[in-house]
């Protein structure tokens, strides 16, 4: 009951503290919301769209001698943020089944005795994180973007709470958009609040696999609430919403800032760090390590399962890295796509290849964690590099994915049951430095405010280099320290982890009241 009741307050002094910042947004002056949608897109959303499209003055010239075209221009603008719209969207509806996919990699790689409860976690880390991000972290992470061209709109996001210093100001968080309420109801804030919700909740459901078979379901919630209305939000703000590393190339040179097109770091790398300070705490499955240090094998129950997943979420990432265009009209598109499908096959086949020289054996879970690998780390340069860029992107993940493995488990002594913190925070890194390594030159003029397209070390410019190193050096720093006293303060309150008898016959029905394969357990005979 006290437990009950500390959630309770922890949940009432969250929207506490976020109705101030709700009302300071509410003071700054804002553009008219539109929920229907109905004036978003106009003759102005189609200047620029190709190289023979209409300028400013054609528009001008013709309002003043042909009024019924210029009300056909309106129209065809209108169609082409629509037809963003229903991208964004569709990208967003895949980005949700992915999911699933992690349900069942995650229960796969895992014990029998604790599908149950692994399935139970990937399955309300959406809900929990949704509602989180709707209170406040959609706010913090996007209330001072200032507007998506692309969409048509959302310049209600306009307040963005910033440090001045040397008379630069350095976005720190967004002020607008709690509850999605009052000048946030409007079309495009709507859409853009579902499709950035699911990437948050990629992030929340990666420490679910580092942390499985022995994680209280308790602990688990306030968790899933705190990642995804502060810890997410802020670092995806400082990148995405307008803040200060998006501005290291407008005020220091340093190329286009920190560019992370589809979330290398943003999300994954976020979540893999965070995987990391839990799973350091929490410590090792029983069983895990013998006495002088070396691990043991606990095998996952259902890797077909597990595989099944992986192809789930290669699925879903063509919505993740194709989507994050938020623009069905942006024929990048296709590229993006083509790069990300390279680059998982070129992880699995380099996993395969790593395996099968040094362990005699082409071992199919890490050849499946390759597959995610490559995925992860072409996410961030999937729209900037060229496919010859994007196999070697996707091969050395795959390599560094296997050596990460066993650096985690043998020499750092974490157990991670799936991989995660190798597959999604050392290839998080990993993807955020190809950015400033492979970058071509060929996408993303004016990026973050700065004329020209983004160029990696490899092709003329350093500086795009240093803005990723210290995006990747701040996501470490600012996700570790906070997850890590996070963790520490929470198993104060409520234990993070469960009574080892509890381990031992599985969480299932101790922790979620349901037993995943009830011919299994281990009270029954063979009888």
């Amino acid at each position: 009951m006290k437990k009950g009741i500390h959630l309770l307050l922890l949940a009432l002094l969250t929207v506490t503290l976020a109705l101030p910042l709700s009302a300071l947004a509410d003071d700054a002056p804002t553009p008219t919301p539109d929920p229907s949608g109905a004036s978003i897109g106009t003759a102005a959303d189609i200047v620029g769209m190709s190289a023979g499209a209409p300028t400013k003055e054609d528009l001008a010239t013709l309002a003043e001698k042909e009024p019924l075209a210029a009300k056909v221009a309106d129209a065809v603008g209108h169609n082409r943020i629509s037809i963003n719209f229903v991208w964004t969207l569709v990208c967003g509806f895949l980005v949700m089944f992915m999911q699933a996919g992690f349900a069942l990699a995650e229960t796969g790689f895992t014990r029998a005795k604790n599908a149950g409860h692994t399935m139970a976690m990937n399955f309300m880390v959406y809900g929990i994180g949704m509602l989180g991000y709707w209170i406040c972290g959609f706010a913090l992470q996007m209330g001072g973007v200032g507007g998506v061209a692309s969409l048509g709109g959302a310049q209600v996001l306009a307040n963005e709470v910033s440090i001045n210093i040397g008379g630069n100001d350095f976005g720190i968080f967004g002020a607008t958009g709690f509850f999605l309420s009052g000048v946030s109801y409007d079309a495009v804030v709507f859409t853009l609040f579902l499709f950035q919700m699911v990437f948050m909740d990629t992030t929340a459901t990666i420490p679910t696999g580092t942390m499985a078979e022995r994680w209280t379901f308790k602990s688990f919630v306030v968790y899933a609430f705190f990642i995804s209305m502060f810890v997410y939000p802020l670092y995806a703000n400082w990148v995405w919403g307008g803040g200060w590393l998006s501005t290291l190339g407008k005020y220091f040179a340093l190329g286009h800032g920190t560019v992370d097109f589809a979330g290398s770091s943003v999300v994954h790398m976020t979540g893999g760090v965070a995987a990391l300070a839990g799973g350091l705490i929490l410590g090792p499955r029983l069983g895990k390590y013998k006495p002088d240090g070396t691990p043991n094998a606990l095998p996952g129950h259902h890797i077909p399962m597990a595989v099944t997943g992986c192809f789930i979420l290669a699925f879903g990432w063509f919505g993740f890295n194709a989507g994050s265009s938020l623009a069905g009209t942006d024929l990048r598109i296709g590229v993006v796509a083509a790069n990300t499908m390279l680059a998982s096959a070129a992880g699995a086949f380099s996993a395969m290849l790593y395996m099968w020289t040094f362990y005699g054996k082409p071992d199919i879970s890490m050849i499946a964690n390759g597959f995610l690998a490559g995925l992860v780390a072409i996410t961030a340069p999937c729209a900037f590099v060229n496919s010859v860029s994007a196999v070697i992107i996707g091969a050395i993940a795959g390599m560094l994915l296997c050596a990460s493995v066993f650096f985690v488990e043998r020499t750092l002594k974490i157990d991670d049951p799936v991989g995660a913190i190798s597959v999604h925070g050392v290839n998080g890194a990993f993807g955020l430095l190809s950015v400033g390594l492979f970058a071509d030159g060929t996408y993303g003029d004016a990026l973050n405010g700065v004329d020209g397209t983004v160029k990696g070390l490899f092709y003329g410019d350093g500086g795009q280099l240093m803005a990723q190193l210290i995006g990747i050096c701040t996501n470490f720093v600012f996700v570790f320290l906070v997850m890590y006293v996070f963790f520490k303060v929470l198993n104060l309150i409520t234990p993070l982890r469960v009574k080892p008898e509890y381990e031992l016959e599985g969480l299932d029905q101790h922790e979620v009241a349901v037993t995943a394969y009830p011919e299994f357990v281990l009270q029954k005979t063979h009888r």
